[in-house]
């Protein structure tokens, strides 16, 4: 059973899917800036490969996956098969994931949020630029995947 307050989604309105199915479309012919991907992960239920547009943030050395919306479909799936890859125009590149732990989301959801706030505010109840230990209570809200290379020979 769903815990609602930690395993929210916030569902996206009609106009919302369509600008995001549009705005994946550029990212998957190679626009976009940088951060762009087109995400895509198997079904959890259905192996169907699904796809969605996202901002990868990239902090120390490391890469994050943040879902602002919450426990997503993206995220169950990823979180049930472990892999996922990023596509941006001709190239693809998988990864297995991580779930970053609780204790370790502040500084992340902070990094995130100060990076793309015109686009993810939204989704946070503290404004850019709070301190870290602002979001300490409710980083169970935010799913955070950590983005590693794929081993070799692993399919």
């Amino acid at each position: 059973m769903m815990d609602h307050e930690t395993e929210r989604f916030d569902r996206p309105h009609a106009l919302e899917r369509l600008l995001n199915k549009l705005f994946g479309l550029l990212v998957a012919l190679g626009l976009g800036l940088p951060h762009n991907y087109l995400l895509r992960v198997h079904g959890r239920r259905t192996g169907r490969l699904y796809s969605t547009p996202v901002n990868v943030l990239a902090r120390d050395g490391r890469r994050f996956l943040v879902a602002g919306r919450g426990y997503t479909q993206w995220v169950r799936n990823a979180a049930a098969s472990g892999t996922v890859s990023l596509k941006k125009g001709w190239t693809s590149e998988e990864f297995r994931v991580r779930a970053v732990p609780d204790e370790e989301k502040p500084e992340i959801l902070k990094a995130y949020l100060d990076r793309f706030r015109l686009t993810v505010q939204r989704y946070f109840p503290v404004p850019a630029g709070s301190p870290p230990e602002a979001f300490r209570p409710f980083a169970i809200r935010y799913p955070v995947f950590e983005l590693l290379p794929r081993r070799s020979g692993a399919r």
